[in-house]
């Protein structure tokens, strides 16, 4: 599913080259999960960036399935973010304006779907009801908890079918409780549906649950040896 190969990621400021990924490599199979855990300012976001097609790196490559996301043209990344990407970010980004639903449903105005209105709009409903807000449709994103708001995200994330998610620091404003209720969802999602998901975090329970820990550290990945994986 991923394959990073001596990737490297360097910023231009206005006194000198800031390298934030030093060839780094990684490897995460189809249907896997994997934690990405170290210091705030390592670089864990611009990785996932890199991994979602936002951001280009400067050497290296960033294969997801048989496509090579790296040399992609705005548009055909764009595109590939629409069909074959899902994204949870902390602030959630939630629409203001629109419903719950409608919130799902944001990612289907683009990217020339064809799938009917109708066949979309039963989805969303089913996805909500399968993260617990079958009865929060037509609530306003100021109208729910930090943890429905996720929740909503989450079912965003997965509108179109993803074949894999990429979540940052997504439980990072949430109390421990609704840490854990999360963390259980995207974990029976993975479970149910085959999606691969790749977590940014820097909370150690989260990070334990994954099939793979790595810590960024100087710019590279190094896999940790936790408790799930000697299991």
């Amino acid at each position: 599913m991923i394959e990073v190969r001596q990737l490297s990621k360097t910023y231009e400021t206005p006194s000198e080259k800031l390298r934030v990924l030093t060839d780094l490599d990684l490897t995460v199979a189809a249907g896997e999960t994997a934690a990405i855990v170290g210091p705030s300012g390592c670089g864990k976001s611009t990785l996932l960036n890199l991994l979602g097609a936002l951001d280009r790196p400067t050497s290296g490559s960033v294969k997801i399935g048989d496509q090579d996301i790296s040399t992609l043209t705005e548009e055909q990344a764009a595109t590939f973010r629409n069909h074959s990407l899902g994204f949870i970010f902390q602030q959630q980004h939630l629409l203001p304006q629109l419903t719950v639903l409608e919130n799902v449903l944001v990612p289907r105005l683009a990217g020339d779907w064809q799938e009917p209105a109708a066949e979309t709009e039963q989805r969303a409903r089913q996805l909500l009801e399968k993260v617990g807000l079958g009865q929060r449709l037509s609530h306003l994103p100021w109208q729910l908890s930090g943890g429905e708001k996720l929740r909503t995200a989450v079912a965003r994330a997965l509108i179109n079918r993803p074949k894999l998610i990429l979540a940052d620091e997504p439980t990072g404003s949430l109390d421990p409780a609704s840490t854990d209720t999360v963390a259980d969802l995207l974990l029976d999602l993975n479970r149910d549906q085959g999606v691969t998901l790749i977590v940014v975090t820097h909370n150690a329970d989260l990070a334990r649950r994954m099939g793979k820990t790595f810590e960024l550290r100087a710019g590279k990945l190094h896999p940790l040896i936790t408790d799930h994986n000697r299991a």
